[in-house]
């Protein structure tokens, strides 16, 4: 066969495979079998084998990949990918329809509406119509490139089907895999031992993070096309004619999408899609709305992280019911005993329940869910499962309700119902009397070695679980009496894992009197109260002999937690474990209060989401507190940051809905440092 010969079989078989690609990928309607496309695979990687000179990095034969590479490389995103705000109903979708009425100043607005995928955000960039690279959303102006992995993905098009392509083009879409396939996959993952991955959005970002492309070809990920940047560039002017020409350029796009007249045609959607979402073969937890003509969106224009010609439609917490089989109790490190759910598992958004809180008891009697009900259960926010209530029409009689149990389930000691509530109202707790409870034992050493308390690297729950069981640790003194011969003598253990322990309880030696105070694990002393105390006090004697008016008259600490750490430290067992730390060796040192010129950030409430590159988050909680700061967990109106690093979740979404000023790692590294 001559030269010419070959290069134009090749030609032929890239131009053939790529059609069957494009009508089994993205159109679901295959003309050939798979064994007929796996001979014109077969040709085609032969002859390239036998004249590599010919390989093009848009042949079909190279998604799959070569060698691993180290990492990935960031990819700028010239337009920034922005977060959508939300809308929890439809009075807040008429709303955002009043707002964009107001600014485009006409009432005839149309829009474009889409299923919102439970996926990943990516950017794929072509020039002169070949694929050439593409990366993760990231913070939304920096992601990672993740070229070869995406190459793999048969649903994204090497090439574009156009006779006369753009000479640079910028698609946005989601890569997500089928509710079917992640099921497989999760299976083979259980055969093997691997954690699952815990919902499709999950299985695509470590799919498309393999560094290995073969990883991520073997994973049936699916690529679905929502959107140009600069549509207008290439002679479109409206977001449904956008979704049409991706089609015409070999994409898939949703079969779903619908261009309405008004908003009231938008929520009617919107809610036939919340209906229909079960029966759809991949997840979706909403529906985008867009301002359909682009004019109209330059007009909106867009805020700091999100578009104002753009909402999505949040579908309710997702729900399911199941069986309740049996209410247990769990013992804290406070003794603390708390009702847990025991459920037939269920699967929950994408996410299998088998356990869910039940608070307290009295939470429980209001509720009035008992022992083999039927309940419904939810994933508040889509994260904790808890117990909506009991489906009584299918009660049958023999159900049974709870009761606290008289003992603690741990160690057989009585137990109290706490009466500290306010105005002498009864609590809703009921404690373990027994402080030496083994439960509640190992939960104070856990809190105690924590990161943010003593910070003892390497003494995990299984550990402390041995130690405790095996008689060596009675109370968190012990730690420092451990012996070479004790730790060597645990599950798991070598010289090695043994001397780093050792080094790890050694060093915590050395702490600050906030970080103590906080590992001491005071009821209700959070780590912002602990270092307030040692600022305000300066001594651990001070604050061990303060009185509960000298406490309850610093800023910030009530009636309820003066009476708490008054208690604690009137509390012979405690101050006698006190006194054993400090015998052994414990130095507590005054942790240095920044003056207001070095406190910058003081009164500013931070909140992180995503995953920061420079520093982890407890060290970016340090930062920010040393600066005067507070960080907190959640997002409210109350915040002033949300600091988002790759991959920001739900967090986000929720500030950009309440107005908080969302800064990026870049931004918050400058307030940090004060440049």
């Amino acid at each position: 066969m001559s030269k010419e010969t070959v290069v134009e079989r090749i030609n032929d078989l890239r131009k053939q495979i790529d059609y069957h690609n494009y009508r089994y990928y993205v159109l679901d309607s295959p003309e050939i079998s798979d064994f007929e496309y796996d001979e014109l695979m077969r040709e085609l990687l032969r002859l390239e084998a036998e004249n590599p000179e010919l390989v093009t990095s848009d042949s079909p034969t190279q998604r799959v990949g070569a060698a691993p590479v180290d990492s990935f490389p960031p990819m700028a995103h010239r337009v920034p990918l922005l977060s959508i705000d939300n809308a929890m109903d439809t009075d807040e979708l008429r709303a955002f329809h009043q707002r964009v009425v107001k600014l485009v100043g006409k009432e005839d607005v149309p829009y474009c509406c889409e299923p919102k995928f439970d996926g990943l955000a990516v950017e794929l960039v072509y020039e002169n119509g070949i694929f050439v690279r593409g990366g993760t959303r990231g913070d939304g102006y920096t992601g990672e490139d993740v070229t070869s992995n995406l190459k793999t993905i048969k649903s994204i098009p090497l090439k574009l089907i156009a006779e006369d392509p753009p000479d640079f083009l910028e698609v946005r879409g989601e890569v997500l895999l089928y509710k079917n396939a992640l099921k497989a996959l999760n299976m083979e993952r259980s055969e093997k031992q691997e954690p699952l991955f815990a919902n499709p959005r999950n299985a695509a970002a470590g799919s498309l993070r393999q560094l290995d492309p073969r990883v991520t070809a073997s994973r049936p990920l699916v690529f679905f096309s929502y959107g140009i940047v600069d549509a207008v560039s290439v002679g479109l002017d409206s977001q449904f004619d956008t979704l049409r020409r991706l089609q015409e350029y070999g994409f898939r796009v949703n079969p779903d999408i619908r261009l309405c007249h008004g908003i009231d045609e938008a929520i009617d959607l919107c809610l036939s899609m919340q209906e229909k979402r079960e029966s759809l073969p991949y997840e979706i937890d909403g529906v985008v709305i867009k301002v359909n003509d682009i004019a109209d969106q330059r007009v909106l224009g867009i805020r700091a992280r999100s578009p104002r010609w753009s909402i999505a439609y949040k579908f309710p917490p997702v729900q399911a019911t199941t069986i309740l089989r049996k209410i247990g109790v769990q013992v804290g490190r406070t003794g603390v005993l708390t009702p847990v759910a025991v459920l037939d598992p269920v699967k929950i958004g994408g996410v299998t329940v088998s356990r869910a809180t039940l608070h307290n008891a009295d939470e429980v009697k209001r509720k009035d869910v008992r022992e083999g009900d039927t309940v419904i259960v939810q994933r508040a926010g889509d994260v904790i499962p808890e117990i909506v209530a009991p489906v009584v029409s299918k009660r049958t009689g023999k159900e049974r309700e709870f009761a606290m149990p008289e003992a603690c389930p741990v160690c057989g000691s009585g137990i109290i119902r706490d009466t500290s509530g306010e105005k002498g109202k009864q609590g809703v707790m009921y404690r373990c009397v027994n402080m030496a409870c083994p439960a509640i034992l190992k939960e104070q050493i856990y809190h105690f070695a924590s990161k943010d308390a003593l910070d003892i690297d390497g003494l995990g729950r299984k550990i402390i679980q041995q130690m405790v069981d095996r008689g060596l640790v009675r109370d968190v003194s012990d730690l420092y009496t451990l012996k070479r011969d004790d730790i060597m003598g645990l599950d798991g253990f070598a010289e090695l894992s043994t001397s780093n322990l050792l080094n790890s309880i050694q060093e915590s030696k050395k702490t600050t009197l906030g970080r103590f105070l906080y590992g001491l694990g005071i009821p209700h002393v959070g780590e912002v109260a602990a270092r307030d105390l040692a600022q305000h006090f300066g001594s651990l004697e001070k604050v061990m002999e303060a009185s509960q008016d000298e406490l309850q008259s610093m800023k910030g600490i009530g009636k309820e937690m003066a009476r708490a750490i008054s208690s604690f430290f009137s509390n012979e067992r405690n101050r006698a474990v006190i006194g054993k730390l400090l015998e052994r060796g414990l130095e507590i040192t005054l942790q240095k209060t920044p003056k207001r010129a070095e406190a910058p950030l003081e009164g500013k409430k931070f909140c992180f989401s995503g995953t920061l590159q420079s520093m982890t988050r407890s060290e970016a909680k340090k930062e920010v507190e040393g600066k005067g700061g507070q960080v907190v967990s959640a997002v409210s109106s109350q915040l002033d940051y949300l600091v988002v690093g790759t991959e920001p979740g739900s967090k986000l979404d929720k500030a950009s809905s309440l107005g908080v000023t969302i800064v990026d790692e870049d931004e918050f590294l400058r307030m940090i440092r004060e440049e």
